[in-house]
């Protein structure tokens, strides 16, 4: 009886542990390096917060040279090495504890995070109010860590690590092709405003939108159909065609008679300049444009570019850029 009775205690305390325990728990989650050249809803937080340090710098979601500069100078002032680049020590530096009844640039910071990594669109008003707090406590639960509406270092690191999905109303139109649907469209907040920043750019070309094939899944890892994409920095791009209908008409390769290598190449073009510094490689087999040192060859990318975002310090040596 007393075995039985064990058996049993031990059944109610797994169940315990399943009911609490949430699916996606952030075990590897950390504070992404940003640099000059990134682009994306981590640097708009970034931006935020230097402004809540009393820094004078727009908050555009670019890392320019006037956020190099403002990070430089509160590195120097929180006695950090001043390299102007936002890793671990500095986002740890940045981060304030914020709860409901706060205001300010650090509220917008938490508030443009929790749209982006959410898929939600509250408005950024800078005041943590109960809505902001239920948006906080869904996350927490979402992360697995604890939920209590009040945003610290862990519910910071768990925020800025957790992918971005695109903006498909930027000049990008959604291809599957792997079979993967919109489940396989989650990046960093870097790849995602990286290639949403290079679809504006060549929008101006008049050639069409740019189909996104897979980037990977919301909290990364093993996706079907691909040997990387599982740490949100590799996105997946379809060449352009000579009627501009890459994203209705089926897909082509740098050989087919409706390949357009202008376009294409203005396109890998776009890709670079939106992101300087911050392209690891692209690959697709075009000789041409290999020649002209755009992309670089490897086995079945005939028909597809994979494009390998990189930022300057990353746990996985494949994306140090």
């Amino acid at each position: 009886m007393r075995i039985r009775l064990g058996l049993v205690l031990v059944a109610v305390a797994a169940m315990a542990t399943t009911l609490i325990t949430p699916a996606h728990a952030f075990a590897g989650a950390f504070f992404p390096t940003q640099s000059a050249g990134n682009r994306g809803t981590d640097v708009l937080a970034m931006q935020y917060l230097l402004q809540h340090h009393g820094r004078q710098v727009t908050a555009d979601g670019i890392f320019g040279s006037g956020s190099a500069a403002a990070v430089r100078d509160f590195q120097q002032a929180k006695g950090l090495a001043a390299d102007g680049v936002v890793g671990p020590g500095t986002w740890g530096a940045l981060v304030v504890t914020i709860s409901q009844g706060a205001s300010g640039p650090a509220v917008r910071a938490l508030q443009v995070e929790l749209n982006a990594k959410r898929r939600t669109s509250s408005a950024v008003t800078g005041t943590f109010d109960s809505g902001t707090r239920s948006a906080v406590i869904a996350f927490q639960q979402h992360a697995g860590i604890g939920a209590d509406g009040i945003v610290g270092p862990t519910t910071w690191r768990n925020l800025l690590w957790h992918y971005d999905y695109p903006d498909f109303a930027a000049g990008l139109c959604d291809q599957n092709p792997d079979g993967n649907g919109t489940a396989g469209n989650w990046g960093t907040a870097a790849a995602v405003g990286q290639v949403e920043a290079a679809a504006r750019q060549y929008a101006s070309t008049g050639n069409g939108r740019i189909p996104l094939g897979d980037i990977g899944f919301e909290h990364g890892g093993d996706i079907p159909g691909h040997g990387s994409h599982e740490v949100g920095l590799d996105v997946d791009l379809w060449p352009i065609r000579t009627d501009s209908a890459q994203c209705t008409a089926s897909r082509i390769t740098w050989q087919s008679s409706t390949y357009d290598r202008a376009a294409t190449r203005a396109l890998v073009q776009a890709i670079r300049s939106t992101a300087p510094g911050h392209v690891k490689l692209v690959f697709f087999n075009d000789p041409v444009l290999i020649s002209e040192g755009l992309t670089t060859q490897y086995p079945n990318h005939d028909n597809h570019l994979h494009v390998r975002y990189c930022e300057n310090v990353h746990p996985n040596s494949l994306y140090d850029c």
